[in-house]
């Protein structure tokens, strides 16, 4: 007697059901994914430029904003002056960097002598007995080894030319899509939205002008907690007499844009100089320090500054971060957090009941990005 696909079915537990369902989804939603990667990863050289430029539009578009305020300023020029003071800006910074890193490294230079020496002597008068020629020999075979692999070397400083010459091209684009951004940005999304259908306009509309919102959001606050870390940071340095105070400020301030991870990376490396240039005390005392300049971020500066517009899990930090550093290094970690705010927000608004006028909702008011006071779809 033939069995029907029907009674089939009615057989197999419903438990096995919903998990085959759930399962061939997944599969789909994982295929897509990496579909999506693989064709990001083909143009990336094009998709970070764009992800960089609207980053900084966030940045700066409420600066373009405030100059075209008096009638008589037009926004191109509003543009070019935000555009060239940031260069300006930029370029003075790394000036200075660079400035004070060669001024400084004599002193960190002697104290490392200084330091290798202790550590020589202690190794010649530990339990291990070494020898002082036997030291010497050693630093010897590792000069030799450094220089018997100069083609090694050589090859990879023109992999690194190279790669200069992408970042080169990468940030020359980033400019020119970032000009465009912040002068014609809002004629440029409502060209986007008029490609999504009729009946989800708005709501995909009021999406994106919450999500741009939590991205102002975003970037305000990372910059004033950059700024606030650099400033503790190399305060307690200078009165440490740490070397290399300047740089290791400046290093502070940009590792900050990149959550959590970036303050530990920057922070042992402030910890590491400490150690070898002034001792294990001054090296405690940074560490004291970082934990208080993190506690201040954590419990003070964060919620202070963002709110309820942005609100992330710890986890939803880190993990972003290390997927992104390992997909495209440290830009894919300085992109990654901003991406995830940006989907938090918008998908937020996607599911609310009510979708209130466009127009309404001010892309570059960070408080835009609220959604709580209206009822979510759904149970």
């Amino acid at each position: 007697m033939p069995v029907h696909s029907s009674e089939v079915l009615g057989r197999v537990p419903v438990g096995l059901r919903v998990a085959a369902a759930i399962g061939w989804r997944l599969v789909v939603v994982l295929v897509a994914m990496g579909a999506l990667g693989w064709i990001v990863g083909k143009v990336q050289i094009i998709v970070i430029p764009i992800a960089v430029a609207i980053l900084l539009s966030a940045l700066l578009a409420p600066a373009v904003r405030l100059l075209t305020r008096p009638r008589w300023i037009p926004r191109a020029l509003a543009t070019a002056v935000v555009v060239v003071g940031g260069l300006v800006v930029l370029g003075a910074v790394f000036y200075g960097l660079v400035v004070a890193f060669l001024a400084g490294l004599p002193a960190l230079q002697d104290e490392l002598v200084q330091t290798f020496s202790q550590i020589r002597d202690w190794l010649a008068r530990s339990p291990l007995h070494m020898s002082v020629p036997r030291l010497n020999d050693l630093g010897a075979s590792i000069i030799r080894a450094l220089g018997s692999s100069r083609e090694a070397l050589t090859s990879g400083a023109l992999g690194v030319a190279s790669t200069v010459g992408e970042i080169a091209a990468g940030v020359l684009l980033a400019i020119f899509i970032l000009i465009f951004f912040l002068y014609d940005g809002a004629r440029i999304w409502e060209f986007a939205v008029r490609g999504v259908p009729r009946q989800a306009r708005d709501r995909v509309n009021v999406a994106g002008r919450r999500a741009f919102a939590a991205l102002v959001s975003y970037t305000r606050a990372v910059t004033v907690v950059a700024a606030t870390d650099a400033l503790v940071v190399g305060l307690g340095l200078w009165l440490l007499g740490v070397p290399l105070v300047v740089p290791l400020t400046v290093l502070v301030f940009f590792g900050a844009f990149i959550p959590t991870v970036g303050a530990i990376v920057t922070g042992a490396i402030a910890v590491l100089i400490a150690l070898v240039a002034k001792g294990f005390l001054a090296a405690v005392l940074v560490v004291v320090v970082l934990i208080v300049v993190g506690e201040l971020e954590g419990h003070v500066l964060q919620p202070l500054l963002l709110g309820r517009a942005v609100r992330l899990h710890p986890l939803a930090v880190v993990l972003p971060v290390a997927t992104g550093f390992v997909l495209t290094g440290v830009i894919g970690a300085l992109l990654a957090v901003p991406l995830v705010a940006v989907l938090d927000a918008g998908i937020r608004s996607l599911y609310q009941a009510n979708v209130p006028d466009p127009y309404t909702i001010d892309p570059l008011n960070p408080s835009s990005a609220r959604t709580a006071s209206v009822p979510l779809v759904g149970p």
